[in-house]
């Protein structure tokens, strides 16, 4: 079993940035991969990035170049790095863990989510 609490949305103004964390419980976070999704209203939740086990990384098209992934095993925790932000990334943010490790662009592998964290980007 797997808590995730995620933090760190909050109001910025189009080009700034914004660095979202989510904390694991247990001591098993390191054989997870974990990924970021969002939530805009009236849309279906959307593939933001993901991190493997050995720390490759995976992007949406939309977030490419602007965006980046990262853990610390030894903190239980991910990070998504938010540049350049736009409007129209303007969502909900969940972090997922996902055991599979593979697949990570879609939401059916992953078995954890948090409770998401507000982004709010305005133009």
């Amino acid at each position: 079993q797997v808590q995730l609490v995620d933090s760190g949305g909050g109001l910025v103004q189009a080009g700034g940035s914004l660095r979202l964390s989510c904390a694991a419980s247990g001591r098993t976070f390191s054989t997870y991969a974990m990924g970021w999704f969002r939530q805009a209203p009236g849309k279906v939740r959307e593939f933001v990035a993901a991190i493997t086990r050995s720390s490759s990384t995976y992007y949406g098209d939309s977030v490419k170049g602007r965006f980046t992934i990262s853990r610390d095993n030894a903190k239980n925790t991910v990070y998504l790095q938010m540049n350049q932000l736009k409007p129209e990334d303007t969502a909900v943010y969940y972090c997922a863990a996902s055991l599979a490790g593979y697949g990570l662009a879609y939401r059916y592998q992953y078995e954890y989510w948090g409770q998401g964290t507000q982004v709010t980007v305005s133009s």
